[in-house]
């Protein structure tokens, strides 16, 4: 639900309330927890895209809870308190705000998505105050990572503007001149367009056909308005800027109408989640459905065991349980843990922060280091390109981009 900017305001102004029992107060006013290390998240838990915040939140856990059983951060547990919001942003301002005010957590993190993200930061900016950051959003948008909300949120992976450049590129690489995109009709859909219209731009092009679709539309309904509008400009490629239902509909329906242009989806649309969709259909219709599918990644492949962290992640998580996303959320938890570890002395959100900001030149075990700083709360720009091949995706390349 879209709330006014009135009602926005009345809602995010913080009451003065008391500390949560068996907490005591940082020197900041922040919590420095006596037994617990409480991280507040909000995400989709139910709903369309409800495999993104799932799997997001058990690789983050299954590491945090390696870290708790060899004795947590100091001793202190860390515990991650997750509310539901269902990829929409009405849900995810009433979660933080009683993450923040009522369960008085540490910091916020593995959110989901630009849409919910971005109705959050100005309620961050009149928390701050009370020095409350959200670290590792699942979202690549610009809005977090600049001025002024760029100081209450560590961006780990790389941009929209990252991915999309490396797809343009690619895909240009390989001959393709008119471009369309396929966009969710939101802040998500038009960050992807901007980036992508950005990348053109690069190359002396612009964008030849732009259809859109409403956010967490199901996989059963059909996207056949949006394939006859991106056939009928005349593209030879799409980047799609969706989740995964919608993007596999637009895909399923393409590829039975014979629209066989090579189809690049940005990370967040969960690959694992499109591809196993497809699979599904293309057994339904006797033919494969996922020849020309392209996905941009912000993290390897979880099997490439030639990263120390993804080999760590592989030793902690069982093979069935592993995905992209999973591994994302693995990457989050490294980061958010050795911000913990580098605190130095109480608990505390100002400590937290102070912490971060010194993860410059650290490298979480990609063989590539994060830019955090005092200055600059950007982490990484690393993209991976993948393609699927026989029900599987396969490494194409990996771009680096300098901070």
């Amino acid at each position: 639900m879209w709330w006014p900017a009135a009602v926005l305001l009345a809602v995010a102004v913080p009451a003065v309330v008391p500390l949560c029992a068996g907490l005591r107060s940082g020197v900041d006013g922040g919590p420095a927890l006596a037994k617990e290390i409480v991280i507040g998240v909000s995400n989709a838990q139910t709903g369309r895209s409800a495999g993104l915040g799932i799997q997001l939140v058990e690789g983050a856990r299954a590491y945090f809870d390696g870290v708790n059983a060899a004795g947590g951060i100091g001793g202190h547990r860390i515990r991650l308190e997750v509310e539901d919001d269902g990829y929409e942003p009405g849900p995810a301002l009433r979660n933080t705000d009683d993450l923040i005010e009522r369960k008085n957590v540490l910091f916020l993190f593995g959110y989901v998505g630009t849409p919910t993200l971005t109705r959050v930061l100005p309620l961050l900016e009149l928390y701050r105050d009370r020095h409350i950051v959200n670290v590792a959003p699942f979202t690549g948008a610009q809005p977090q990572r600049h001025a002024p909300y760029d100081r209450y949120v560590f961006s780990v992976r790389a941009s929209y503007d990252d991915e999309t450049r490396a797809l343009v590129d690619y895909l240009y690489a390989k001959g393709c001149r008119r471009f369309g995109i396929l966009e969710q009709a939101d802040a998500y859909g038009k960050s992807g367009e901007v980036g992508t219209r950005r990348a053109l731009r690069e190359h002396g092009l612009e964008l030849d056909g732009v259809a859109t679709f409403r956010r967490n539309r199901p996989f059963e309904e059909s996207m056949g308005e949006q394939v006859k509008i991106l056939r009928e400009s005349g593209v030879d490629a799409v980047i799609a800027a969706g989740t995964y239902e919608p993007c596999a509909g637009f895909i399923r329906d393409a590829r039975m109408a014979g629209f066989n242009v090579p189809v690049a989806n940005l990370s967040f649309v969960g690959a694992d989640a499109l591809l196993g969709l497809l699979k599904e259909a293309s057994r339904s219709a006797g033919r494969d459905l996922s020849s020309g599918l392209i996905n941009s990644q912000v993290v390897p492949s979880p099997e490439a065991v030639r990263y120390p962290l993804v080999a760590s992640y592989c030793r902690r998580v069982a093979e069935g349980r592993r995905g992209f996303i999973s591994l994302e959320g693995w990457l989050d938890a490294v980061v958010a843990t050795e911000g913990l570890r580098r605190m130095g002395g109480a608990v505390s959100r100002t400590g937290f922060i102070a912490g971060l900001e010194t993860l410059n030149h650290w490298d979480p075990g990609l063989g590539v280091e994060l830019g955090f700083s005092r200055s600059r709360h950007v982490g990484l720009r690393e993209v991976w390109l993948t393609e699927a091949q026989g029900g599987r995706w396969v490494e194409v390349s990996a771009l680096r981009h300098s901070p």
